[in-house]
């Protein structure tokens, strides 16, 4: 397995709490930390820079001696002018790990490596991919079809097989992974990690509000649509928040301008991602609740594995 060296003994399961927007913050990365998987947020889901700061230092705070390693997305596209001043911030507290996504940016990898942080790259599809391990990124997100937000059409067989064909790092993979079982199908399939994203917005620390919650417990997998008429960029959205805001979620055109939250953020306050797997989630724990459940199930599956042997 190719996790990253300084990570091995500080994880208990193998998995990434995905930084989601409007979601993830300080109390959701400390939980997942603190209870043994990567907890990550974007640095967007503050409203300043001198606000993403803040959250590092309650984040480095909070966090226990044995806690598993944190992380921030940065969005690279040119749509986010916040990208030069967080960069800095996150160089000046030396972030462990720095999710990059919508675009790729050397002089940010250089820099995150000037002080032994790791960069991961989150891509849709296999040239995105090529271009990523290329500029030597440490590890790459296979977001599949089926994943929460901005995902991709390649099944995640098949995404983990050629991503792995070209690619020696970390890979973790997405898609509507929410149990224990599919964290230990994504490493029987050749990846390294599960990236969880949906699963961890149904805890007590997100920040999702009421009636996405709601949402989230009464959804299955026929509740969510891909459309590019959020973000102009096909994505998994809830159905009924589209219908809540009055959309019509057969509707796929696309905005006039594209729309990462980056410098609006409206419309993913009312229009919510989630991933196909919607299904599994029946309840709200906390974090600490989850990632014991996730285990035990992980445990299960391995268990479980030998009476796959045939004949």
């Amino acid at each position: 397995m190719a996790i990253p060296h300084a990570w091995r003994g500080r994880l208990r399961l193998p998995v990434l709490s995905a930084p989601m927007f409007l979601i993830s913050g300080p109390d959701l990365v400390v939980g997942a930390c603190n209870a043994g998987v990567v907890g990550c947020f974007p640095a967007l889901n503050q409203r300043s820079s001198d606000g993403y700061r803040d959250w590092l230092d309650d984040i480095l705070a909070r966090l226990h001696a044995d806690a598993a390693p944190y992380g921030v997305n940065l969005v690279v596209h040119r749509t986010n002018p916040r990208l030069e001043a967080d960069l800095a911030i996150t160089v000046e507290k030396r972030v462990p790990l720095v999710i990059t996504s919508l675009g790729l940016n050397r002089d940010l990898i250089a820099a995150v490596h000037g002080y032994g942080g790791l960069v991961f790259h989150d891509v849709t599809n296999l040239k995105f991919a090529a271009k990523a391990a290329e500029a030597g990124v440490d590890g790459l997100i296979a977001v599949a079809h089926g994943a929460g937000g901005h995902g991709g059409t390649i099944n995640p067989f098949a995404a983990v097989h050629e991503i792995r064909r070209i690619f020696d790092g970390t890979l973790l993979v997405a898609g509507g992974l929410s149990t224990g079982r599919h964290v230990a199908a994504a490493l029987m399939m050749g990846a390294d990690m599960a990236y969880m994203g949906t699963r961890f917005m149904a805890t007590a620390e997100s920040m999702a509000v009421p009636r996405q919650r709601e949402m989230l417990i009464e959804a299955r997998a026929a509740d969510v649509v891909l459309t590019p008429a959020v973000s102009g960029v096909p994505g998994n959205f809830l159905r009924a928040s589209l219908v809540a805001a009055g959309r019509d979620p057969d509707d796929l055109t696309p905005p006039d301008k594209l729309n990462f939250g980056t410098t609006d953020a409206r419309a993913w306050r009312d229009l919510w991602a989630a991933g196909q797997g919607v299904g599994a989630i029946e309840d709200m724990p906390a974090v600490a609740a989850l990632v014991e459940t996730l285990h035990r199930d992980y445990v299960d599956a391995l268990a479980g594995s030998a009476g796959l042997r045939f004949p």
